[in-house]
């Protein structure tokens, strides 16, 4: 189950790890909404598989927010209005099942080296509301001693210098981002991405810039990633990512312009182990399934 700010996405995996049925409510926020929706979801799986809640062997979770896998909790996923709950704990009181949690964009790479059949080692760039990634080496994700790797969003690393909300300056998610083009694109409204693209085809300079600075943004995710764990695949996911052909081909030729200044950056082949998540996969869903 993949539970996010505006929806739930839930399935059903059978032993051999295939997916067997779908789901997908609204997000009702707050603890007691959270759990509604897992429950819902869960009912609804139930039902499109013939089978009662008990026959399901376990949940696993993937949430956004810090999660403490040990304990079963998530801390400070503000986007659905949780500041602590432990919903592992009372998800299970409620289904009589085992539940497990992960963040959403560990459980994202996970599902997506499954879906896509890629073995070795994966980066899987999350380009939403926030900017971050998650490792898998050979099927088993990367978490640190902290539960934080993969949060490449907060290297302050751009030379535009523009304030985070996390205190520093200059971070990636302040140009690769959904969070970056409503507060450096404000004409682009609640949700820029949907009209990013038709107002640079319109002419307008701040549309654009905002464009390409995502993609310079995201490249240098790219780069960052490759130098920091030479990964076979860099999946790129998240919502931006349905910008399309566009975005990702404007992540492409600047890899390899900066390949054409760099011998050292063109034996790296960086723009060759870019792929993309497609548009319909439930990748984050399937991967907590898996964990």
């Amino acid at each position: 189950m993949d539970i996010g700010g505006s929806k739930t996405e839930a399935v059903a995996l059978d032993p051999a790890g295939r997916v067997v049925a779908t789901t997908r409510l609204h997000t009702t926020g707050g603890t007691e909404g959270v759990l509604s929706t897992a429950v819902a979801a869960i009912d609804a799986l139930a039902r499109n598989t013939n089978r009662s809640v008990g026959d399901f062997a376990a949940v696993g979770i993937g949430i956004p927010g810090q999660i403490d896998r040990e304990a079963g909790v998530v801390r400070h996923a503000y986007n659905i209005g949780i500041d602590h709950l432990p919903l592992a704990a009372q998800l299970a009181e409620r289904t009589g099942l085992a539940i497990t949690l992960d963040n959403d964009v560990t459980a994202a790479a996970i599902g997506a080296a499954h879906l896509m059949e890629l073995s070795g080692t994966l980066a899987y760039l999350n380009l939403g509301t926030g900017l971050s990634a998650g490792l898998v080496v050979n099927g088993v994700p990367l978490r640190g001693a902290h539960g934080v790797t993969g949060e490449i969003g907060h290297l302050p690393v751009d030379p535009l210098g523009r304030p985070c909300p996390c205190g520093q300056r200059g971070c990636l998610e302040t140009v690769a981002s959904g969070s970056a083009l409503k507060t450096f694109w404000p004409a682009g409204g609640d949700h820029p991405g949907r009209v990013l693209l038709g107002a640079v085809d319109a002419g307008d300079p701040d549309a654009t810039a905002a464009f390409e600075n995502l993609v310079r943004g995201a490249a240098s995710c790219v780069r960052l990633l490759v130098l920091a764990m030479d990964p076979h695949t860099v999946v790129i996911g998240g919502g931006l990512r349905l910008l399309g052909p566009r975005l990702i081909d404007g992540i492409r030729a600047t890899l390899e312009g900066w390949a054409a200044e760099s011998p050292f950056l063109a034996e790296l082949e960086l723009s060759g182990r870019v792929q993309v998540l497609a548009s319909d996969s439930p990748a984050a869903a399937v991967g907590a399934a898996l964990d």
